[in-house]
């Protein structure tokens, strides 16, 4: 009898109350619609704080970590070939502006400026010796009037004993058949007659002759007047050339000293005592760190709406994110890195895939922030452009 009491009530007791393993299934399934509804709720938040973000702030900025520092750098060449005495400056070595750098063997651009300074003496010494020379000339032509004035008072006698002897001979000759003239005296008077010619004839030929010496005189002094009218000896052609072959001269002896065009950091330094050093050959470089900037390779499709002047934040690797230089978009290079490259890009074969191209801009950094935190060139860096401070 007990058996029988006591099984209905287990009957009951099974069909009423859930397993326990029901309630533990459903108490997982609401737990993991609770966690999906938060993890839904804030991958939602999340997005509308993203957009808020771009639209508010996000797509006023565009950066790249494509970028890297870069300074117009001075190429040491010398503008002499000589021979190097001293090299004053080594590899990483500060230098300011004029500092000396290198020293180079000055003997032939002495013995040069020695040469030219005789050739401007010698220049002087001409044109003085041409000024006396045009007074010398000056009075040859006056002396040659007065030989054509001698000679015309001279063809004036010779005229008149033409003219004397003409009239005698005259005279004789129409008194020879009279017999009242002795054929002695009519000889004597066409001597006198012959004489007096060829005296006359002479006496024009001396005319003659002085104005050609005359017109050769005035020819000579124009000619050597040409060459100091209207100059000095400091203005005289001559001297002037020789003048500025002195300057050249001297400017070489100068070029001897090399000295720094600018402060900066050496660089590559290429020259060794007692080497002969080409003109025009780069014997070092000069990294003026004071004044370094960034060039930043932009894609083609964030360069929009960048205009010239917008402000811009760089990091670098140097320093890491606690050091912030700020600068601004100063210019535009004239080709992307693609086109400037040694070796372009053809793409003529057919099978052309576009590739996204990058443009060099380059960003100005704030003086005094490079000066407390300097930077060499190449070194990477990470640029952000404020869109909206254009």
């Amino acid at each position: 009898m007990a058996d029988a009491d006591s099984s209905p009530p287990q009957e009951m007791a099974s069909g009423s109350a859930p397993a326990p393993d029901d309630e533990a299934g459903e108490r997982r399934k609401a737990l993991r619609r609770k966690w999906l509804l938060r993890l839904g709720l804030a991958v939602a938040l999340i997005l509308i704080g993203w957009m808020l973000w771009y639209l508010l702030i996000g797509r006023n900025y565009i950066s790249t970590d494509n970028a890297y520092v870069n300074a117009e750098m001075a190429q040491i060449t010398p503008l002499v070939s000589a021979q190097v005495l001293e090299v004053n400056v080594r590899d990483t070595q500060a230098v300011k502006r004029d500092d000396i750098l290198v020293r180079l063997d000055p003997s032939d651009a002495r013995i040069a400026v020695a040469q030219a300074e005789a050739d401007l003496a010698e220049a002087r010494r001409k044109f003085r010796q041409t000024s006396a020379t045009s007074t010398a000339l000056s009075s040859q032509v006056r002396a040659r009037a007065a030989d054509i004035e001698q000679a015309q008072a001279r063809l004036v006698t010779a005229r008149a004993d033409f003219e004397k002897a003409r009239v005698d001979l005259q005279r004789r000759e129409r008194l020879e058949g009279s017999g009242a003239i002795s054929g002695e005296e009519l000889t004597l008077a066409r001597n006198a007659f012959a004489t007096a010619q060829a005296a006359l004839k002479e006496a024009e030929a001396e005319i003659a002759q002085a104005r050609s010496t005359r017109a050769a005189a005035e020819g000579e002094f124009a000619a050597n007047e040409a060459l100091v009218l209207g100059s000095s000896e400091d203005s005289d052609p001559a001297v002037l050339a020789a003048k500025a072959r002195l300057d050249s001269a001297r400017l070489d002896l100068s070029r001897t000293v090399i000295r720094a065009p600018i402060d900066g950091v050496v660089t590559r330094r290429q020259v060794q005592v007692g080497q002969r050093v080409a003109q025009g050959a780069a014997i070092m470089t000069i990294v003026p760190v004071a004044q370094v900037y960034v060039d930043a390779n932009f894609k083609e499709q964030q360069l929009r709406r960048v205009r010239m002047g917008m402000p811009a934040r760089v990091v670098t690797d140097l320093y890491g994110g606690d050091v912030v230089y700020h600068g601004r978009v100063t210019g535009f290079s004239g080709g992307t890195g693609a086109s400037m490259a040694l070796i372009p890009a053809q793409n003529a074969t057919g099978n052309w895939i576009k590739v996204v191209q990058r443009l060099p801009v380059r960003i100005e950094l704030d003086p005094k922030e490079l000066a407390a935190h300097p930077l060499r060139v190449g070194l990477s860096t990470e640029v952000e452009i404020d869109l909206s401070g254009g």
